[in-house]
C-alpha cells in the first residue's frame, strides 16, 4: 500500500511539476519499491493487494518503460499527456498488484481507455481512428467470455488468486478463461489489431503496447494456470497447434514488410507466440523461459520502436526504401541497431537466447514433432532481423543532403534500454549457473 499511495499522490502535483521532477519521483518510487522482499510467495499483502516474484518483475518492467515514455515524449509541457500516462500507469500497476480476479479484470479493461486516448490524441495519420476502433472492439469482445467466467466463479467459488480450484473439465470454461489473454498477447488470427495500433500510435503508444500491454496476457495466463491446472492440461493441445503454426507464418510474413514499424510489430507477435507455446506446455522449463522472454522482450521491442522513430524523425518516412544507407549518416545508431537486432534474434549470450532454449526444450518434451517447426521459426526470425538491420544501414543513400543530428537524450534512452537488458542478462545467468 505504501508504494500505491506514493504513486497516487503524484496526480495532485501534475500542474506544478515539470518532466524532470516527474522522472525523479518515478525513480525514487522505484527505490521504495525495491524494499519489497519479492522472493516470498505473496509478500507485502494488504487487503485485495499483494506482490510476489511474478508481480515484482512485471512492475520492474512497467516502471522503467514509463520512465522511458516520459523522457521520449516531445511536448515537455503537455500536462494532459502526463495525466493520461499516469492513469495508464496506475491501472497497469493495479493489474499486477491485485489478488482478486474481479479487481484485476476491472483494471485490465480500464487500461484500454488511456491507451485509446494516446492513439487518438497523438497518433500520426487520420487512420489512427480506425486503429483505435480495432484496439477497442478486439479487447471489448474478447473480454466478455472472461467476465462470464468470473461470474461463474463468484457464484460457485471464490475470486482470490491464492486458491487452487477443482473445476469440472469443460472446453467452454477453458475458452472463456484463456481467450481474452490470447487476444492481448496476441495469438495468430487474433493479431490484426496490433500492427494497426502500432503503426498509427505515436512513439510512446508503441513503447507502451510492446513493452507493457502485450505482457498482461502472459501475466494473466501465469496467474490462472496456477489456479486451474486441470482445465489447462486437458485442452492446451488445441491452442498449441494454432500457435505453433501461427508463429511460423508470422515469422514468414515479416520478410515481406517494407515498413519498419510493421516489421517490429510482427516480430513482437512472433516472439509472443513463443511465450504462449512455452506457457501452455505446462512444464517448468517452458514456464521459466516464457517469463524471461516476457521481461526481456519488453525492453528489446521498446528499444527497437524507439530507434525506428529516430529514423522517422530524420527522414519523415518509415519505409525501408527511403531509410536505407543510414549508416553513412548515423554510424552510432547503426551500432545500436546491430545490438538490438542481435538481441531480438536471440543470439548468445543474451537472455533471449536462454529463454528460447528453455522454451524449445519444453516444446520438444511436449511434442517431439515441434522441433521441425522450431528450426524453421528460428531460421526465419534470424532472417528478418538480419534483413531489418542490413536494409536500413547499408546500400545507397536516398538523401543527398544533411539531416538533423540525434539528440543526447535519445542516446541516453537507448543506452538505458541496453543497460537494463545487460543487467538482466547478468542477474539471470548468475542465478541459474
Amino acid at each position: 500500500m505504501m508504494v500505491l499511495f506514493y504513486f497516487l499522490s503524484l496526480i495532485l502535483f501534475f500542474n506544478f511539476l515539470n518532466l524532470y521532477i516527474i522522472q525523479f519521483i518515478i525513480i525514487l518510487g522505484f527505490f521504495i519499491f525495491l524494499k519489497i522482499n519479492f522472493l516470498n510467495f505473496y509478500c507485502s499483502i494488504s487487503y485485495f493487494l499483494g506482490f510476489d516474484f511474478y508481480s515484482f518483475w512485471m512492475m520492474f518492467l512497467l516502471i522503467f518503460i514509463m520512465m522511458f515514455v516520459y523522457l521520449s515524449f516531445d511536448l515537455f509541457n503537455e500536462t494532459f499527456f502526463y495525466i493520461v500516462g499516469f492513469f495508464l500507469f496506475m491501472s497497469l500497476f493495479l493489474v499486477f498488484y491485485s489478488l482478486n480476479i474481479l479487481l484485476m479484470y476491472f483494471f485490465f479493461e480500464f487500461s484500454l481507455i488511456p491507451m485509446i486516448l494516446i492513439v487518438f490524441g497523438w497518433g500520426y495519420q487520420p487512420e489512427r481512428l480506425i486503429s483505435g476502433f480495432y484496439l477497442f472492439f478486439y479487447t471489448l469482445f474478447s473480454s466478455l467470455p472472461l467476465l462470464i467466467f468470473i461470474f461463474y466463479l463468484s457464484k460457485n467459488y471464490s475470486l482470490f488468486f491464492d486458491l487452487n480450484f477443482n473445476l469440472f473439465i469443460s472446453m467452454y470454461l477453458n475458452f472463456c478463461l484463456i481467450f481474452s489473454f490470447l487476444v492481448k498477447f496476441p495469438m495468430f488470427m487474433l493479431h490484426f489489431w496490433l500492427p494497426k495500433a502500432h503503426v498509427q500510435a505515436p512513439l510512446v503508444g508503441s513503447m507502451l503496447l510492446a513493452g507493457i500491454l502485450l505482457k498482461i496476457g502472459g501475466y494473466g495466463i501465469i496467474r490462472f494456470m496456477m489456479m486451474f491446472e486441470d482445465l489447462f492440461v486437458y485442452y492446451n493441445y488445441i491452442w498449441y497447434s494454432i500457435v505453433i503454426y501461427g508463429c511460423f507464418m508470422v515469422s514468414y510474413i515479416c520478410l515481406i514488410q517494407s515498413d519498419m514499424k510493421f516489421m517490429i510489430a510482427y516480430s513482437s507477435i512472433s516472439h509472443m507466440s513463443m511465450c504462449i507455446m512455452g506457457l501452455i506446455t505446462f512444464m517448468k522449463l517452458g514456464f521459466l523461459g516464457s517469463f524471461l522472454m516476457l521481461i526481456c522482450h519488453g525492453f528489446c521491442s521498446s528499444g527497437l520502436f524507439f530507434l525506428a522513430n529516430l529514423y522517422y524523425k530524420l527522414t519523415n518516412s518509415r519505409s525501408f526504401f527511403i531509410n536505407k544507407g543510414m549508416l553513412n549518416y548515423c554510424p552510432s545508431l547503426g551500432f545500436f541497431w546491430f545490438i538490438f537486432c542481435f538481441i531480438n534474434m536471440s543470439c548468445p549470450p543474451s537472455v533471449n537466447f536462454l529463454s528460447e532454449f528453455l522454451i524449445m526444450s519444453s516444446m520438444v518434451s511436449y511434442c517431439y514433432v515441434s522441433i521441425i517447426y522450431m528450426f524453421m521459426i528460428f531460421f526465419f526470425v534470424s532472417c528478418f532481423n538480419f534483413y531489418l538491420f542490413s536494409y536500413l544501414n547499408h546500400g545507397d543513400c536516398y538523401y543527398i543532403y544533411s539531416i538533423n543530428l540525434v539528440s543526447l537524450i535519445d542516446y541516453f534512452i537507448i543506452l538505458f534500454h541496453l543497460f537494463y537488458l545487460f543487467m538482466l542478462n547478468f542477474y539471470y545467468f548468475l542465478v541459474l549457473f
